[in-house]
């Protein structure tokens, strides 16, 4: 056996923390409500009209629930599960809970939502070397102050990295990747696992023969670049553990929304109109959890020869649901050619905040540069991903 590969070579090893709330929306649920624990909860819409699942128990994820899923497909799977509508205010507050917690040990606190955060311990408040010793006390803490609530925690030198392992030993685990770990993990990874990578790229990558993280470390960077564009940088990095982004406490957000890639072109726009209406109930949950009210409304198409267009819209009436963004996209999407060209592509977003000047934003997902089609619950800057 040859000698133990590393991903040293930094000058200065950082110390990131991932933290992300296990089945949170559903947790608190069953938490505040005994009757539903060992039951299958499902935190969303309505399962009889377009509503998505937000949340949901562990009980639900044995029927092959999840979030982003429409609730009447939900509902499909498990005719028995209990439904329950979002209460953001209760969710927003036990997460500023627990934020506090965070701010005991670091300032370099940067959320991603409400249920998952970035810290920085290499310089820490309470002067801990061990990175894993403070989140196993963080997550023990999380526990006590919020009254059962659970967590897992993933620990690392980059944020690509901590990110990953959170996932790893769920419910309330702990993973630690080391520079000496991560060369070794990030081979054995499948691809699927990598952060950025969604159902689409997922598939091109398959046909690639790159199937795990090690497939990917075999092709050399310009044929990346030259299959991924830009992005192609971005994997050839992750490939090999690189991610020297910081943790960043504050940004402010300037749009949200959502958009879709599909496995197949389509023309037909009534299933358009749907799925846009889908796109928006989502981008409603998240205008809700942030408590934002936005004034223009963008409609984003990619055809089928990856032309990409956008329509917008300014509007005097505060946008904060679905009913009023789909009240202006059918005139958006008429000003398109979709249904006369194939499109592979629909997004929706809504920007021009009410007082977003005054408005620093607590929760953001992650800058990567990621393309439309390899965005998975993050996109950059406005927040869209991909379903």
């Amino acid at each position: 056996m040859g000698p133990k590969r590393s991903c040293r070579g930094m000058d200065k090893i950082r110390k990131i923390i991932h933290i992300d709330m296990d089945a949170f929306y559903a947790s608190v649920e069953q938490r505040d409500r005994p009757e539903l624990k060992g039951k299958p909860v499902i935190v969303g819409g309505d399962p009889n009209g377009r509503g998505v699942v937000a949340a949901c128990s562990y009980e639900a994820r044995t029927f092959g629930i999840h979030s982003a899923m429409a609730s009447s497909i939900a509902y499909k799977r498990c005719p028995h599960a209990i439904f329950l509508k979002p209460r953001f205010d209760t969710y927003k507050s036990v997460s500023a809970d627990i934020r506090e917690i965070f701010c005991e040990y670091t300032d370099l606190v940067e959320p991603l939502s409400l249920d998952e955060a970035f810290l920085d311990v290499t310089q820490n408040k309470k002067g801990m070397p061990s990175a894993t010793r403070i989140a196993r006390e963080i997550l023990e803490k999380i526990y006590d102050k919020s009254r059962g609530l659970t967590a897992s925690a993933g620990v690392s030198f980059n944020k690509f990295l901590a990110k990953i392992a959170s996932d790893f030993n769920k419910p309330r685990g702990i993973t630690v990747v080391t520079p000496d770990d991560a060369a070794d993990f990030i081979d054995r990874l499948p691809i699927r696992k990598f952060f950025g990578v969604g159902k689409v790229t997922e598939g091109k990558m398959h046909t690639l023969g790159i199937k795990t993280g090690d497939d990917l470390k075999k092709i050399d960077k310009e044929k990346l670049i030259n299959i991924f564009g830009k992005n192609g940088h971005y994997f050839y990095n992750i490939a090999r553990g690189i991610d020297h982004r910081p943790v960043e406490p504050e940004w402010i957000r300037k749009s949200i929304g959502k958009e879709t890639t599909f496995r197949e072109d389509i023309d037909d726009k009534t299933q358009m109109l749907e799925i846009l209406g889908q796109l928006s109930v989502k981008i409603e949950n998240l205008l809700k959890i942030d408590g934002r009210k936005g004034t223009t409304i963008t409609l984003k198409v990619k055809y089928f020869d990856f032309q990409c267009i956008t329509r917008s819209v300014t509007v005097r009436e505060p946008i904060v649901d679905a009913d009023t963004i789909m009240r202006y996209i059918q005139a958006l999407l008429d000003n398109t050619e979709a249904g006369m060209k194939k499109v592979r592509l629909l997004g929706v977003s809504v920007s021009n905040f009410i007082d977003a000047s005054r408005t620093v934003k607590k929760y953001r997902q992650l800058p990567l540069p990621f393309s439309a089609e390899i965005r998975s619950d993050s996109l950059a800057r406005s927040l869209i991903v991909e379903d």
